[in-house]
């Protein structure tokens, strides 16, 4: 390079403050500290479920108790019962009791006016659309009272044996006895028995229409579960893998060809089973004395009551069948419950702690909105059934 380049370049250098020694661009010079975190940090913690539901948290105590002199103790009877319109229906060893959800008044709708002292009230239970309550008695009579009038509407005679458990289907009732039968009784007809049903060897203790009235699950001391198809009289399932008597029976009301079923004290178990196929699910050892069953509306879970030796009500998983936990209260085997028509509510009975006790475990998720989505889903469901029905 020519002296006058040079001096060129020099001149110009100085001008821009560059030294001719030394390069404009240097690639050795440290990166500024990133204003971020690392990514590959960032992204290595596991994720949450997008679709986890947070556990709940459920009420340990009662949030009521009522007083329940002359409850009974035996397990083979049914004696509470809540209906569509929020009352309660209760019988003691005087009489039924029915206690107003909405007002919270209570009342005795009938007395147990019998002439011998050996003769109570054995079971109980309220039409689809609670208006009349229907009553079983120890000498075989099956009545139907009033609501509104508070009055006895009929009695249907025609057996001799108790009967400890009832039924409704819209207006046929069905009644099982100690002796092993089922009868059905249109309670609109003078000649009120339409059919019986023969398959238990003795009490039948467990007693459940499926909401669209296409099936009726039995349950007796003979320790078999039997599915009966409405248009017949003839069992269209039946199932003997209890070893003690079954008295706990529920229809899950958003799958309905889900039944669940309980075994007494020798037996402990609680079996899901499909009516489509026949065939059984799952188990669980519930560990205790089995003496109902009740399925959430809006809950994947189902809850059951307990005699001996642990005397509480669970809360289950479904299909899991994983305990989510355990209500204690009762000082004796708990062999009543009944759902509150909200479906957020599980009514108790034990005899002799001589109380019932209210447990709020299925809270709506918003208000009255998973009760509605409830009731929707049940109603489709028994909707699409009744269309694909040939009767």
């Amino acid at each position: 390079m020519d002296p006058e380049a040079l001096a060129y370049q020099e001149q110009v250098a100085k001008a821009c403050g560059v030294a001719l020694d030394k390069r404009i661009l240097a690639f050795n010079v440290e990166p500024p500290t990133a204003s971020r975190h690392d990514l590959k940090t960032s992204w290595s913690r596991p994720l949450r479920n997008p679709n986890s539901i947070t556990q709940r948290r459920i009420k340990t105590e009662p949030e009521r108790i009522l007083d329940a002199p002359g409850l009974l103790d035996d397990y083979y009877l049914n004696l509470l019962d809540w209906s569509s319109t929020n009352v309660l229906a209760v019988a003691l060893q005087d009489g039924v009791y029915l206690w107003n959800g909405n007002t919270g008044d209570t009342i005795r709708l009938c007395d147990n006016n019998r002439e011998s002292n050996s003769t109570y009230i054995s079971s109980l239970q309220w039409a689809p659309d609670g208006s009349h309550l229907a009553v079983g008695r120890s000498e075989g009579d099956v009545e139907i009272w009033s609501l509104e009038s508070h009055k006895k509407m009929r009695t249907m005679r025609g057996r001799a044996s108790r009967v400890g458990v009832l039924s409704w289907d819209r207006n046929v009732l069905s009644s099982g006895a100690r002796d092993g039968s089922i009868w059905n009784h249109d309670v609109r007809s003078a000649n009120h028995r339409t059919g019986m049903l023969m398959a238990h060897e003795s009490d039948v203790c467990g007693l459940k229409w499926r909401p669209d009235g296409l099936f009726l699950a039995s349950g007796g001391n003979d320790n078999q579960v039997v599915i009966w198809d409405a248009r017949s009289s003839v069992p269209k399932i039946t199932k003997t893998e209890h070893t003690a008597a079954v008295k706990a029976l529920a229809w899950c009301p958003w799958q309905l060809n889900t039944l669940a079923s309980g075994g007494g004290s020798h037996d402990r178990m609680v079996h899901i089973w499909n009516v489509a196929t026949g065939g059984k699910s799952a188990s669980v050892d519930t560990g205790s004395q089995v003496t109902s069953i009740q399925w959430s509306k809006t809950y994947k879970e189902f809850t059951t009551s307990h005699g001996a030796p642990h005397n509480h009500i669970s809360i289950w998983k479904y299909p899991s069948l994983t305990k989510i936990g355990d209500l204690e209260g009762h000082e004796s085997r708990v062999l009543h419950t009944a759902i509150s028509p909200d479906g957020q509510t599980i009514a108790t009975g034990a005899a002799t702690d001589e109380s019932l006790k209210f447990w709020k475990i299925w809270e709506n998720r918003t208000k009255d909105a998973g009760a509605k989505r409830g009731k929707a889903a049940e109603d489709e469901l028994v909707d699409a059934y009744k269309r694909l029905a040939i009767r």
